[in-house]
């Protein structure tokens, strides 16, 4: 099966209906925005409309019946939708697809002779014929056909309009096919039918493509890969783009009308055979010692000695109740009927009588989702039918429904029918109990009732009736129907089952009703709708009876879900479970785990698997799963004892855990060293800035406590960030000015921690990772923000930060959380082994670590206390600038020559990382041998360290030199001084005393051409700091190393650099400071006409004038100089290469020209502005500031960030 081919016919599929309904109803007048009222000279069988073409539109006969239907459905949906709009995309939503379900049904049928006539609807039984059979072949259908209909097939076939006797013979399909698929083919709305649009000659249309583009063999059972499991694919992929929409939408809660669509997820094929052979197969298997059935279940589990505990009851396959509470398109429900048919062949059914006993006794299921539960109803008659050539035509009953709700009712009874005080009650319970039940779903609680007592009662009450009147008759044909269907719900919900098995839906953001029915009656297991499934399907299930699942695996470890873990782990017994690789199931977005939990107690050990290490999809999974049941010995299935789960905090369910853990656990946890806090919440970004931000000199860096914070700021926060070991991730301050000053006065939603606890040290990590999590030592005089809490600690720190670094805490930590989301309690809860003996050498090990992070952080300028660039530090190292050894042996390697001082410094420079890289894995190894045998998982862990998760850096060319530009680039603007180290100015006085040495620019305001227009430009100044730091001779060298290494187009080494500050500058300035730029670049556009670069925290209000007149006017007089210079090489030149290469050049410096005017109007504007900035509010904000004109306007002068 070619799940891509169908995934996208099925997208196109939804949106090529939804398209042609929408234009179909819109030439009847009726489109989003409203209904079109008739124009007067409209008669009453003939309607005229103005729908904006050159004709009116004439709407008369049938279709003027049918017209009137869809404006009165699109009237009854506003008073269930907040608009209009809403009730028409409902409804066109619901004719798309009540098309494209009768279209594939059709389809699958056809392609396995299903159909009652035999003869084709869609295509045709010869290949190279393109006019389907029934077209071809009208009258041999049996389709009921009136007089007058066969005439207008024969006037229709005459005139040639094949589409539209198509059209009219698929309806009369449909309609017959009512009689032996009734919950399927309901019989059509007029409205429907006026919407149908399909046609069979249409190359693009969704019959082709369905016949052509997915393969036959997909839909035929009798082939290889064949299975009626293509419906629910098909259906899963129709809502895939509603479904993603829609999770895109609500960040927070799902309207109820979109809960089907967000929660549908179609459970993966071997999933589904885990699951069923598990439960169902279990169920008989333990009550009948001398089934065979064990042998055709691929996935049936059994502990390594193989043995089975037997159950002394006898059953017969009819007892044998399945249910799935949220079936969708009934892919469980179908591998289930394919178990109970081996069942029944054991105890010597016919096949044709056990797939009548399946539909009839044994499955159940239900969905809020009328569109699945069309399918799935579908999917499981088609099953019968593979089984039974009758078992469409015998009108058996089933046990599969769709929820509906009685919200449109008020009260069962009516004078003069409902005349049995009991049955009435009966009535009035089931209208309250399925209140919202479009909502609530199977999540609802229904009582035990003699609801089959209740049905008769329903079907007795027309012979009640003395007097028919158009009250009574309206009762008896809208009620009593609506009230047999809420009985079947009733009946179905009422039931205990042998084995309950499904997908339940996962969403954790409820609102409204659900919300309400969800906390009020489950409200320890409330955080997201799959454990409230957990828990609620137990009710569903008998005592020793089983439930399985597929959920996200979150419920086995986190403390949100400890009280659903306790109730299981007390109650119950997990039979058997699948942790499935972190990303394998790639349908939902969240780690998922398959399982089968027993409705009591037993002394069976669980067995488990745990395939986290294996990545690469679901394919794996499986292929992993088959491969431990051949060989239980392997190292990734576990038998563990359930009681054990209860010596772990939280009672996650760690069935791999080492014994050796659970004795560390029953030593000290690390709460008893530490004391650990969540953060500052600010509520609000505005009072979180990179320190690099804001005015440096209103930052107090070195608060030893609350009591030294004084009249400052901003301050220091620990925050979280990328994944880094030992110390760094330093970027960020909390505006905590007067205690908290301006966040209490404007925020409602925050949270200022005790004063007391600020800047003490100790041990912070990120509270949210993308990977691994890294514990820092925490930097002096930082406080604690809510994504970066703090482990305080003074004696034995660096003792505690080696266990959090080690590989044992990785371990750990997959046992009690294995998230990206590690709270303040789970790293509480760890059990820390403290051993004097070891103390000392772990300590320094630590120290060193630490001491080489910093040095390594510290080395680029995105850290408060870099000093200088490294290559600036080297060339200072050895003492003269001008220095190049030809011959110099270094400590990273012998290298014979080098050809300019730049790489004399790198090279030094990446003999310094090499060494520190070293170092720090050395110890890092180190540690992790002294945890791993302290906490005795030498069979459990290796010691060694992957390069990749080593966090200092290791030298990198490209990165170094880019980084050395961008120092320079300080340089020119003052932020740095090649006189004073570390950073000079970053707002304040400017003090002129601090460069001597190389002299800043003196007004903010750096141009950057494409060509060499001017000495002063950003690429002279760069050659000239190059020639001051390194030496004259020593300049073109230096700048073709710095070409090289950068890697960009030119032909000179200038052309390359020119280029880099051109196009790829603020590209890397922008990345490197995290979308907070504080060199802002004057961009007029893609002509490169005119760009210039400025020092945010030199800014005053009349940069912008300042930059326009001695700037963008002067470029705009060299580009009118240049055009006229090139029209006088064209008008005199004889060289007529020269002559096209002027030409091209004029039409370039013309555009560029144009582009400066345009962008000098947008200027203009805000130069008369004379915008300031306060650095207080940050980049995003003054960026937006100095962008917007006094009247409001938006004016983009500035590169986008």
């Amino acid at each position: 099966m070619n799940k891509t081919e169908i995934r996208k016919f099925a997208e196109w599929a939804r949106e090529k209906l939804i398209s042609d309904i929408i234009y179909k109803a819109g030439t009847l007048g009726i489109n989003e925005n409203g209904i079109i009222d008739k124009l007067p000279q409209s008669t009453e069988d003939l309607h005229f409309f103005d729908i904006g073409t050159k004709e009116y539109t004439q709407v008369s006969g049938e279709q003027l019946k049918q017209r009137v239907a869809l404006v009165q459905a699109i009237r009854d949906k506003e008073k269930s939708y907040k608009s209009y709009k809403e009730a028409f995309d409902n409804l066109i939503e619901e004719i798309a697809y009540t098309w494209f379900n009768r279209l594939i049904a059709i389809r699958f049928m056809e392609v396995n002779d299903y159909l009652p006539s035999g003869i084709r609807v869609l295509s045709s039984e010869n290949k190279v014929k393109k006019e389907p059979d029934l077209v071809t072949n009208p009258f041999d259908a049996d389709l009921d056909l009136t007089v007058s209909e066969q005439n207008r097939v024969i006037e229709l076939k005459e005139q040639n309009k094949f589409d539209e006797l198509f059209r009219m013979l698929f309806i009369k399909q449909c309609n017959k096919l009512h009689e032996i698929l009734p919950e399927l083919f309901e019989r059509t709305s007029d409205y429907t039918e006026l919407l149908l649009t399909i046609s069979y000659t249409d190359l693009d249309g969704i019959v082709y493509k369905l016949v052509h583009d997915l393969k036959e063999d997909d839909f035929n059972i009798s082939s290889e890969g064949g299975q009626v499991e293509i419906i629910g694919w098909l259906y899963q992929y129709y809502i895939s783009k509603k479904h993603d929409e829609i999770i895109n939408i609500y960040k927070g809660t799902i309207k109820k009308a979109d809960i089907p669509a967000a929660t549908q997820l179609f459970t993966t094929d071997w999933v589904v055979r885990y699951m069923v052979d598990n439960s169902l197969g279990r169920y008989w298997i333990e009550r009948n010692p001398n089934s065979k059935l064990m042998e055709k279940l691929d996935f049936f589990v059994t502990p390594k000695h193989g043995q089975i505990n037997y159950v002394d009851e006898k059953i017969d396959p009819k007892d044998l109740t399945f249910f799935d509470p949220c079936m969708g398109s009934g892919h469980i429900l179908v591998y289930a009927f394919d178990v109970l048919m081996e069942i029944y062949r054991e105890c010597g059914y016919l096949d044709r009588d056990a797939a009548l006993n399946i539909i009839q006794y044994n499955l159940f299921g239900m969905d809020i989702d009328k569109r699945a539960y069309q399918l799935a109803y579908f999917a499981i008659m088609m099953k019968a039918r593979s089984y039974n050539r009758r078992a469409l035509t015998q009108s058996i009953s089933n046990n599969l429904s769709v929820i509906e709700e009685s919200n449109s009712i008020e009260r069962f009874t009516f004078d003069g029918i409902t005349n049995d005080k009991e049955q009435n009650k009966i009535g009035e319970y089931l209208i309250n109990a399925y209140k919202d039940a479009k909502e609530i779903g199977t999540l609802q609680t229904i009582e035990e009732y003699d609801y089959n007592s209740f049905k008769k009662y329903l079907l007795s009450l027309e012979k009640n009736v003395s007097r028919y009147d158009i009250f009574s008759s309206a009762w008896l044909m809208s009620v009593v129907p609506f009230m047999l269907q809420l009985t079947k719900q009733a009946i179905i919900m009422s039931k205990k089952y042998a084995v309950v098995c499904t997908n339940p839906p996962y969403m954790n953001k409820l609102e409204g009703t659900l919300k309400k029915f969800v906390v009020e009656n489950y409200k320890p297991y409330s955080n997201d709708l799959f454990s409230v499934f957990m828990y609620r399907n137990f009710g569903f299930c008998k005592v020793d009876g089983y439930s399985s699942f597929m959920t996200p695996f979150v419920w086995m470890f986190i403390k949100t879900y400890e009280r659903l873990r306790e109730y299981i782990i007390s109650n119950k017994s997990i039979t058997s479970l699948i942790q499935m690789e972190y990303s394998a199931f790639e349908e939902a977005t969240v780690p998922i785990c398959s399982f089968i939990l027993r409705n009591g107690k037993t002394n069976n050990k669980s067995l488990c698997f745990r395939l986290s290490a294996f990545k690469g999809g679901m394919e794996v999974q499986k292929q992993k799963v088959l491969e431990a049941l051949e060989n239980k010995d392997c190292s990734y299935f576990y038998e563990a004892d359930e009681s054990m789960f209860f010596k772990i905090p939280g009672s996650p369910i760690a069935y791999w855990v080492n014994k050796n853990i659970l004795v560390a656990y029953e030593s000290h946890l690390l709460s008893s060293f530490v004391s650990c806090k969540s953060g500052i919440m600010t509520g609000s970004d505005k009072y979180i800035k990179l320190w690099n931000e804001v005015d440096v000199k209103k930052i107090k860096f070195d608060c030893k406590s609350f009591k030294d914070m004084s009249d400052f700021k901003w301050f220091p926060l620990n925050s979280g960030g990328k994944f880094r070991k030992w110390y760094g991730n330093n970027i960020k301050v909390v505006n905590l000015w007067n205690n908290g000053q301006e966040i209490k006065n404007n925020v409602k939603n925050y949270r200022l921690r005790d004063s007391n606890l600020y800047f003490k040290p100790g041990i912070t990590w990120g509270r949210i990772t993308s990977s691994q999590i890294a514990f820092r030592n925490v930097v002096e005089g930082s406080l604690f923000g809510d994504a970066g809490p703090i482990a305080f600690i003074n004696l034995g720190k660096e003792y505690v930060l080696g266990f959090l670094c080690s590989k044992v805490v990785k371990y750990l930590l997959e046992v009690t959380n294995p998230t990206l989301n590690f709270q303040v309690h789970d790293i509480m809860n760890l059990p820390l082994i403290k051993n004097d003996d070891i103390s000392i050498f772990v300590e320094n090990y630590v120290n060193e670590c630490i001491e080489i992070s910093r040095q390594d952080w510290d080395a680029f300028e995105i850290s408060w206390d870099f000093i200088v660039h490294p290559f600036i530090r080297v060339m200072k190292d050895i003492g003269n600038r001008n220095f190049v050894n030809k011959s110099v042996s270094f400590y990273n390697g012998d290298i014979s020559e080098v050809s300019c001082p730049i790489e004399l410094c790198y090279l030094f420079w990446q003999g310094m990382c090499i060494e520190r890289f070293k170092k720090i894995k050395e110890n890092e190894e180190k540690i992790n041998r002294i945890f791993i045998d302290l906490y005795g998982l030498e069979d459990e862990l290796v010691p060694d360290v992957e390069d990749r998760d080593i966090t200092v850096c290791k030298a990198n060319l490209n990165r170094d030199v880019k980084s050395f530009i961008s120092y320079a680039v300080g340089c020119m603007f003052g932020r740095y001084s090649l006189d004073i180290d570390g950073l000079v100015y970053a707002g304040g006085e400017w003090d002129n005393t601090k460069y001597s040495t190389y002299i800043p620019d003196k007004d903010n305001c750096i141009p950057i051409t494409d060509e060499e227009y001017f000495e002063d430009d950003i690429v002279g100044r760069f050659c000239e700091f190059i020639e001051i730091v390194f030496g004259k001779d020593s300049l073109e060298d230096n700048l073709k190393y710095i070409a090289n290494a950068l890697g960009n187009r030119g032909n000179t080494s200038r052309d390359v650099i020119r280029s880099y500050f051109l196009n790829d500058f603020i590209k890397d300035h922008i990345k490197i400071y995290q979308k907070r730029p504080i060199y802002w670049l004057f961009d007029s556009g893609k002509q490169n006409g005119f760009k210039a670069l400025c020092y945010m925290h030199r800014w005053n209000a009349d940069t912008i004038g300042n930059m326009r007149v001695e700037y963008l006017h002067r470029m705009q007089k060299v580009y009118d100089k240049e055009i006229k210079r090139m029209q006088e090489l064209i008008d005199n030149s004889h060289d007529n290469k020269a002559i096209n290469k002027a030409i091209k050049r004029k039409e370039k410096l013309q555009k560029q020209l144009k582009e400066t005017k345009d962008y000098d109007t947008l200027v203009a504007h805000l130069a008369h502005s004379r915008i300031n900035i306060d650095l207080d509010d940050g980049v995003k904000i003054n960026y937006e500031k100095v962008q917007t004109a006094i009247d409001g306007e938006k004016l983009q002068i500035l590169a986008k960030i």
